[in-house]
């Protein structure tokens, strides 16, 4: 795959307090609106802020939209444009290195909450938290939508044990330092509340007023459910199973080997006591096939853990927040 190419060298990233990433993706996205409504919050907040957009494989009126922006606001305004489209998490990254915001605010291509949520999350960024996370309620979608999000978003809560309610709104509040310790590639940039909490981030929720929704109203394509269903599995062995891979190959080996070797066994007894036969039985094939599959995904997992080990002096799990040396009195570091 080709790297994503810019419409500029990308400029020395000038320091600011705020900077708002936000991947355009259709021609008809509300630039103006959003620009208009977050920027009139951060001025009443005293900060310094700029919007980095990123035009992912589009052009069209939103592309006039941000030249008339950029001439009017002049360098408050970023842009990059991707030859072709590479996806959320790569806009994410591409604009955050190019900008200079201590905190960064992800935001839809139109205004999605109430503006004014978006000060009371900057609000509890200052008041310590890396993250704040929105929770839309109530819902403004159709409810057919409202259910699936429910439904995904619960389905995260019992497998991870987390608190979040709402991973499918983009619009977010964090500080620079998370993208720095967090990877966010291909669909992750869903799930990035979860990873970050996973690698010691406070990592906030907060219930917000939903204004409007863009997108697909009902059922989507069958190919959206399973590339979120590998999604799922995916985030899962990410933030449970990525130091201890064999827990994960060894469960789904061990199962696989229990069940295949258990219709092996019986289709040997029938064979030895029963007079039966092998030969043309698809059963045996069967269990000897799930036998054999169930050890060798259990060697995928000893694989893996053989790699951790000869590489765990440069894997780092955890993150410091604060450090305190006694011997140099009361001085506390970062």
């Amino acid at each position: 795959m080709s790297a994503p190419t810019t419409n500029r060298t990308p400029p020395a990233p000038r320091p600011r307090d705020i900077t708002v990433v936000l991947p355009v993706t259709s021609p008809h996205a509300e630039l103006d609106q959003v620009v208009a409504s977050l920027s009139e919050q951060f001025t009443r907040m005293g900060k310094d802020w700029e919007f980095a957009l990123v035009f992912d494989g589009v052009r069209g009126d939103a592309w006039r939209k941000a030249e008339e922006l950029r001439a009017r606001l002049g360098d408050r305004i970023l842009t990059i444009a991707f030859e072709k489209p590479f996806g959320e998490s790569v806009c994410l990254s591409a604009g955050a290195e190019i900008s200079g915001g201590r905190v960064i605010v992800t935001s839809p291509q139109y205004v999605q909450i109430d503006p004014v949520e978006v000060r009371r999350m900057l609000e509890q960024i200052e008041s310590g938290a890396d993250m704040v996370v929105p929770w839309r309620s109530p819902r403004v979608d159709p409810w057919l939508n409202r259910l699936q999000s429910a439904s995904f978003n619960w389905l995260m809560r019992k497998i991870n044990g987390g608190q979040f309610h709402d991973l499918n709104c983009y619009l977010r509040v964090f500080k620079r330092e998370v993208l720095a310790d967090v990877t966010v590639y291909g669909d992750m940039y869903r799930f990035l509340p979860l990873i970050a909490q996973r690698q010691g981030f406070r990592v906030v929720e907060t219930q917000v007023r939903h204004l409007k929704e863009w997108g697909k109203a009902g059922f989507f394509g069958v190919g959206v459910y399973i590339r979120r269903f590998l999604d799922v599995v995916g985030v899962v062995f990410l933030t449970r199973f990525t130091l201890k891979p064999l827990r994960f190959f060894g469960s789904v080996g061990l199962v696989l080997t229990v069940f295949g070797g258990g219709l092996l066994a019986g289709v040997i007894y029938q064979k030895l006591f029963l007079n039966g036969q092998l030969q043309n039985r698809p059963l045996f094939l069967l269990a000897l096939m799930l036998f054999v599959l169930g050890v060798q995904v259990i060697g995928f997992g000893l694989v893996g853990e053989i790699i951790v080990y000869t590489q765990a002096r440069n894997l780092r799990e955890y993150r410091i927040e604060r450090a305190w040396d006694d011997d140099a009195g009361d001085g506390e570091r970062s």
